[in-house]
């Protein structure tokens, strides 16, 4: 299943959307799984060898630097999108996540409807890797705690 179509990123666009995933990772404390899903987005859309070093050493970035690096709606839909499922990474949503998320989607122009209508899609991703599992019971409590 894929997550996102294809979508060319340029270097500062896919600094900002790492920059922004490692924002909202901060939020309620940098866990494991979250710094490796940055690091792997960073590293396969060319940025630094350095991994998540490299966007340590940049200060934070706010919602209005990241509207002004992602112009296209693909680009936008791309960070949000990759916003929710990062927050998903550490098994627990945070209210404080949620609101990060927010803030950056409402700067990008992304309406409520569409941020839902993103996290389904999120959703949906996430347990289209349970799919082969023997255990039916554990793919129904995962399903249950995504409340869908």
């Amino acid at each position: 299943m894929e997550f996102h179509r294809e979508v060319e990123l340029t270097g500062p666009a896919a600094e900002a959307i790492a920059r922004g995933l490692y924002a909202i990772a901060l939020v309620d404390g940098l866990h494991e799984r979250e710094a490796a899903l940055i690091t792997s987005f960073w590293i396969d859309s060319g940025g630094g060898a350095g991994g998540l070093a490299d966007l340590i050493r940049r200060a934070e970035i706010g919602p209005a630097e990241l509207a002004l690096a992602l112009r296209t709606r693909e680009e936008r839909s791309l960070f949000v999108k990759t916003a929710l499922l990062l927050t998903y990474a550490d098994g627990k949503v945070t209210d404080a996540e949620r609101k990060k998320v927010s803030e950056f989607a409402a700067a990008l122009g992304v309406d409520r409807g569409e941020i839902q209508k993103l996290e389904g899609e999120v959703k949906e991703f996430l347990l289209g890797h349970l799919v082969h599992l023997h255990n039916h019971q554990a793919a129904t409590d995962v399903a249950q705690k995504l409340k869908i």
